[in-house]
């Protein structure tokens, strides 16, 4: 994996490196969810061939690098961004991710089973929706419910 400084950000008067993997694949996760920030830490040892960055959507700089993503989709599920741009989200990143990570890539198989796509996306809004209520800490209290998760698997650049 090759780092390469893209771009150096200043936000609100700090100066931020822009290192970015070229060949990556990102994963822009909530990072103020802690079953997230979990479920983040198994990808990174199950990535052992560094396929994969992670960035948390609050991290300075994120809506300057992927401008084409509503700040409103940061919000509402995970977005996973391939090198050439297209972007998926929800359960249909999570499909994805499956399939760049060779050790879990067996498990992609259940996608294709009738029916899971559409089953997998509810679950999916549905785990969006309470993440903060699923082991989460005192900050959860103060989290607005009023979360709009409408229908929609993906974005595409």
């Amino acid at each position: 994996m090759k780092l390469y400084p893209v771009v150096r950000f200043t936000v609100r008067g700090a100066d931020v490196e822009g290192l970015r993997c070229t060949d990556c694949h990102t994963v822009i996760y909530d990072g103020t969810c802690v079953v997230c920030g979990r479920i983040v830490n198994t990808l990174r040892r199950l990535d052992r061939q560094r396929r994969l960055e992670f960035v948390p959507s609050q991290a300075p700089g994120v809506r300057a690098r992927f401008p084409w993503i509503p700040d409103r989709a940061f919000v509402e599920s995970v977005q996973f961004v391939e090198p050439d741009g297209t972007t998926w989200q929800g359960a249909r990143a999570v499909e994805e991710i499956l399939r760049v990570l060779p050790i879990v890539r067996p498990f992609s198989w259940l996608f294709h089973i009738p029916f899971a796509r559409p089953l997998a996306e509810r679950f999916y809004r549905w785990f969006a929706r309470n993440r903060y209520k699923l082991g989460c800490g005192q900050h959860c209290q103060f989290r607005a419910s009023d979360l709009d998760f409408g229908e929609g698997s993906g974005v595409t650049a």
